[in-house]
Formats: C-alpha cells, sequence, structure tokens
C-alpha cells in the first residue's frame, strides 16, 4: 500500500469482511450491496462485478475470512480529492474458526463510556475510517467480556463494537435504527428480511427488560447474551438461555451454513472425524 493512499491517510475507502467455505462467498449478494451502496454515496468507483466475482474462488478450501479493501486510492492535495482517482483494491483470504462455546453458551457484554458521533451521510457504511471501534474495544480487558455496547452521542443504542444487536421485547424482535450512524451488516440485513425484524430508536435501558439479547455478524453467527454490564463492571441483568434463544440462532446460522443446534454441531463434529 503506497504511503500516499488515501485509505491509509485518512479512511477514504470501504472493506467488507465475508465468510467464504470451500470458495463459495455467503451473503455475497448483499455484501456486493452494501459495496455498492458505499461507492456510490462516498463518489468511488466501484470494481467490476467480473473481478469481484472470482475472488471468494480463489479464498482457498475449507472455511476462510475474506477481506476486500477499496480506497480512492492516491493523489490529491490535502483533503481535496484527485482530479482522476484511481481507486485501489487489496484482498486477503485468511482461515477462520468460529466460537462455538459463544453460540451454545452465550457471552457476557457491557455498555461502553464512549459515543458514536452522528453522520448520517456515513450511516450503514462499513468505511475505512474505524477509530470510534478501536476506542471503544481498548475500554475493557476481561476475556471474560464478549463484546461491548454502543450508543450514539444522544444516547441510542446502536450497536456493539463489531456486532449487530438484536432483542425480543413484549414478542416482537426489535434491532436499533441506523439511519444516523452505525454499520448495516448483511446478517443483520437478511435477519430483517426473512423475519421482519422491527428498526427502533431506543435508550440502553431496554436492554434490561428484554426476554432475550443476542449479537450477530455474517462471520461469527448469533451470539445470545446471558449477562448485560454496566461501563464499571457492574451486572445490569442477566438471562436463563432458552428456546427464544435458539430460534432466533436457527434462522441466522441457516443464512450463514453454521449449526442451527448443538446436537447438529456434534453431528458435524462426527461426520469430519469419519
Amino acid at each position: 500500500m503506497p504511503f500516499d493512499d488515501r485509505g491509509l491517510a485518512y479512511g477514504d475507502g470501504l472493506f467488507e469482511t465475508v465468510l467464504v467455505r470451500d470458495g463459495v462467498a455467503t451473503l455475497w449478494e448483499a455484501h456486493m450491496a452494501r459495496l455498492a451502496r458505499g461507492c456510490e454515496r462516498l463518489g468511488i468507483a466501484m470494481p467490476s462485478r467480473s473481478a469481484l466475482d472470482a475472488l471468494p474462488g480463489r479464498a482457498g478450501a475449507g472455511l476462510r475470512v475474506l477481506k476486500l479493501t477499496l480506497t480512492r486510492g492516491s493523489g490529491g492535495r490535502g483533503y481535496r480529492l484527485p482530479d482522476s482517482p484511481a481507486p485501489r483494491l487489496r484482498w486477503r483470504a485468511t482461515p477462520f474458526a468460529p466460537s462455538p462455546e459463544r453460540w451454545w453458551q452465550g457471552v457476557r457484554v457491557r455498555h461502553c463510556r464512549l459515543a458514536l458521533g452522528i453522520q448520517p451521510r456515513l450511516a450503514g457504511l462499513k468505511h475505512l475510517n474505524r477509530l470510534e471501534n478501536v476506542m471503544a474495544r481498548a475500554e475493557w480487558q476481561d476475556p471474560d467480556v464478549a463484546e461491548g455496547l454502543l450508543c450514539d452521542s444522544e444516547g441510542r443504542l446502536v450497536e456493539a463494537t463489531s456486532m449487530n444487536l438484536f432483542w425480543r421485547r413484549d414478542g416482537r424482535l426489535e434491532t436499533p435504527g441506523l439511519a444516523r450512524c452505525g454499520v448495516a451488516g448483511t446478517l443483520r440485513d437478511g435477519l430483517c428480511r426473512r423475519l421482519g425484524i422491527q428498526e427502533v430508536d431506543a435508550a440502553p435501558e431496554v436492554l434490561e427488560d428484554a426476554e432475550a439479547v443476542w449479537l450477530g455478524n455474517a462471520v461469527q453467527g448469533l451470539w445470545p447474551v446471558h449477562r448485560l454490564d454496566d461501563a464499571r463492571g457492574r451486572m445490569l441483568a442477566c438471562w436463563r438461555l432458552g428456546s427464544v434463544h435458539r430460534e432466533l440462532q436457527a434462522e441466522a446460522h441457516a443464512l450463514l451454513g453454521y449449526p442451527r443446534h448443538a446436537g447438529e454441531a456434534g453431528q458435524r463434529d462426527e461426520e469430519d472425524e469419519a
């Protein structure tokens, strides 16, 4: 990556992280649609679909994570855009192993002190400027805490540092609206389309009255939450995992090709050993 690349210098670009299984990408069309939205909004030329569509097949055998990084390229003086941008696409595929214990045992999460800035023109995009997420993730080192939850600067729930957030309240599935900030995940998009999950504006206290809470993304799958802490590590709520948690998890994992229940995971392990 050249020193003067605008993605390196200013975060002027986009990225996608895609789960690939034996050369076949999951939720590929959703990833490409989000990349296209980002290119349109930032004014970056979208790479050809033929070039992009060839990448999952080059990722290698087994379970892999394919990361695509698209920058505006080099040039321009300071923040001024180059007169003739030449976008730069880079990609890498790495082996991946999910965390099945988090699928079945659930996770502990906490609120973060950092508040996300509101910028509707960037809302939903997976752009390269992720400094807020880096700072939020630096707030804890406890390995028992899997994720941190983020609100915007006006106190509305948005997401976790690298996952989307879902909960069930009064029998309804809900997720934070992302019109002001946050990343619109491809797994989130698939679940919303499939199940009609309602987007809402909500304060963080809504989670303490929820019947179930989950975190999810298109690489890790869906993690049920068994404990919620405040930013100081004090417990605010806890949940006993049950069938309601598994129902949404099964829907999510069907989209990603992951086990939908613990028995299915055990069966696959036995098949792998055979």
